[in-house]
C-alpha cells in the first residue's frame, strides 16, 4: 500500500520564494532605467570647452594672480539689502569703474554667472544679488581690462562677508572660520 500523504500543493504564485527570486532581477532593471532617466535628464556640460586653450592661458592667469598679489588686492564680499557689496582693499591708484565678478559652478555649466560690479565710490562695488544655489561655486573677480584677478572658492548662502586675499591659497576665507 502506498501511503502518500495527502498534502496539498499551493499553486507556485502562492509561495513566496518564486516571488523574492523574481524581484532581484526586477529590481536591477528598474534601476538600470531609473540611471537612464537619471542620466537624459541631467547631462552634465563641461566645465571648460576647449582644454588646449585653457591650458594655453594657464601662463597669462599666473601673470594676472602675480598682478593682484603685487597690488596686496584683498576683496570682501557681503550682501545688503539684497545687493552683493563688495570693498576692495590695494595699492591701487585709483578704482576701476566696474569689476567683473564670474561665479562659476563646479560641475553645471550652465549655471555658471557673470557679474559686473558697478563703482559706487570709494572701494565699494555693487550689484543685485543673483539667485544662486545653495552649495560651493568658484569665484574669479578681475578688472575690465583682465590685468589682474582673485580666485577663490565659496560657500553658499552665506550669511557673513567673505574675504578673498591675493597671495594666500585659493580658498576663500569666510570671517568667524
Amino acid at each position: 500500500m502506498n501511503t502518500l500523504s495527502a498534502t496539498t500543493s499551493k499553486p507556485w504564485y502562492r509561495e513566496p520564494w518564486p516571488w523574492f527570486l523574481m524581484s532581484l532581477p526586477a529590481i536591477a532593471v528598474i534601476a538600470g532605467l531609473t540611471t537612464v532617466w537619471i542620466a537624459y535628464r541631467s547631462a552634465d556640460g563641461l566645465v571648460v570647452g576647449d582644454y588646449y586653450k585653457a591650458g594655453l592661458a594657464v601662463n597669462q592667469t599666473l601673470a594676472r594672480e602675480d598682478t593682484a598679489r603685487a597690488l596686496k588686492l584683498t576683496a570682501t564680499l557681503n550682501t545688503e539689502n539684497g545687493m552683493l557689496v563688495l570693498s576692495l582693499a590695494s595699492n591701487l591708484k585709483s578704482y576701476p569703474d566696474h569689476l567683473i565678478l564670474t561665479l562659476a559652478h563646479p560641475t553645471r555649466q550652465g549655471m555658471d554667472q557673470i557679474l559686473t560690479l558697478q563703482h559706487a565710490g570709494g572701494d565699494r562695488y555693487r550689484v543685485a544679488l543673483p539667485a544662486m544655489h545653495a552649495g560651493k561655486w568658484h569665484l574669479e573677480l578681475a578688472d575690465a581690462a583682465s590685468t589682474w584677478r582673485l580666485s577663490g572658492v565659496l560657500h553658499t548662502p552665506f550669511s557673513q562677508p567673505v574675504i578673498i586675499a591675493a597671495g594666500t591659497d585659493t580658498s576663500v576665507q569666510q570671517q568667524g572660520d
